[in-house]
């Protein structure tokens, strides 16, 4: 096993928080592999790569020869994490949670190493409690105390309300630590205070308390808010390799840095800060940098060749020449009279508007076929095909069909 020398530098790797530091180093020299719990609560079909923060985490940790605990959360799903809400969230049926669950542990394993990987499931031990084994569990914190929680706070001030079955989920959350008997627990930074309720509900029940590791939330394509599904600005881990090149090589440059430090194993903190200044006295162009990222994301998933064929096919889009057919196809209805160009582009996703596809004509800013495209009364019928390009990033392989 790694030396602490050795592990610490791996493990702050984008962490925010370590709680507490001194523990984890004294956990650390037990020589002993550590139990690293990391809760999904399957709400989706599909793992993204925000939730790879987490699994990529528990990967190093492996790496540095520690067990992973990858928790399904089946019981707490049918209660609905109230985290970040400002209003209650919606509880999933156990149907819908054991469809979610089942892809779920289906993905997993696409990252972590299936050898020293725990896949446990929390209606293991909350199936076994009645209600009186509830309410002893309900008893070890106050209302006040879940009111220091952010977003019980918020909605409480604004007299939003709050079901009482919310309140429960931080302590059950916190006591699949004390079934697990986990070392640490990885969250992003908005589960910080059900982290810390596990530390003391371990601490009630004469555990050592967990060490408490936070990481960042993943911003999605969009840059701005947080990859989810929900807000369409996602790459599942199961999209064709195609769609995860397409898809990265939109994101912005400065974004670009956050998602090496987070997603990748290739590419260390040094190497990273290398190509930064590289990127910054010309040597290196931001979109070969990004063009790495995008080929080791797309060979994690779907494999070396699968990558190297979704790259030629994003550069037969940006250089204009090459083979395109690999590129995800979107079909399009249309009566036999077609459509415009703005009217075609805003059906294809790539404007949000008419006249915005408008504008970007008078800047030049669109193309067909890698070729710049002027004249917004051309009109398009079914049967056609052919790539349609919005300023750098934004693309699709387009036919059009008859209504």
């Amino acid at each position: 096993m790694p030396s602490k020398r050795d592990a610490l530098p791996l493990i702050h790797r984008g962490a925010v928080d370590v709680l507490k530091e001194e523990e984890l180093e004294a956990r650390l020299a037990l020589g002993r592999p550590l139990r690293i719990k990391a809760g999904f609560d399957p709400t989706a079909p599909d793992l993204h790569l925000g939730h790879t923060v987490l699994l990529n985490k528990m990967r190093q940790f492996q790496d540095l020869g520690h067990t992973a605990i990858f928790l399904i959360g089946d019981f707490t799903g049918m209660i609905g994490d109230p985290t970040g809400k400002n209003v209650t969230r919606k509880p999933l049926t156990r149907e819908e949670v054991r469809a979610n669950a089942e892809t779920y542990a289906s993905q997993v394993f696409k990252v972590l190493d299936r050898e020293r990987t725990e896949v446990r499931f929390n209606s293991e031990w909350f199936a076994k409690m009645d209600a009186s084994d509830m309410i002893r569990l309900a008893a070890q914190h106050t209302v006040a105390r879940m009111l220091e929680r952010d977003d019980f706070s918020k909605r409480f001030k604004a007299e939003q309300p709050i079901a009482i079955h919310e309140f429960l989920y931080p302590l059950v959350q916190g006591y699949d630590s004390v079934a697990l008997e986990c070392d640490v627990e990885l969250g992003g930074t908005d589960q910080r205070f059900n982290l810390l309720v596990g530390r003391g509900m371990q601490e009630h029940f004469g555990q050592p308390p967990q060490i408490v590791l936070t990481m960042p939330l993943l911003e999605g394509i969009d840059g701005v808010q947080k990859m989810s599904k929900s807000l369409g600005n996602y790459i599942g881990i199961d999209e064709p390799a195609i769609d995860m090149v397409t898809k990265t090589m939109k994101i912005g440059d400065e974004l670009m840095w956050r998602w090496f430090e987070l997603l990748s194993f290739e590419v260390s903190l040094d190497e990273l800060d290398e190509m930064k200044r590289e990127i910054a006295s010309g040597g290196l162009n931001p979109r070969d940098a990004k063009l790495r990222l995008a080929r080791e994301l797309a060979a994690r998933f779907h494999g070396a060749a699968e990558a190297e064929k979704a790259i030629a096919g994003w550069h037969a889009v940006v250089r204009g020449q090459g083979d395109t057919s690999s590129l995800p196809l979107n079909e399009v209805l249309v009566s036999a009279e077609g459509l415009r160009l703005p009217a075609l582009l805003t059906a294809a996703g790539l404007t949000s508007s008419n006249s915005e596809a408008n504008r970007k004509l008078k800047e030049r800013a669109i193309r067909i076929d890698a070729v710049v495209a002027e004249d917004p009364q051309r009109v398009f019928v079914p049967g056609f095909e052919g790539v349609l390009q919005v300023g750098k990033r934004n693309f699709a392989r387009v036919r059009l069909v008859s209504e």
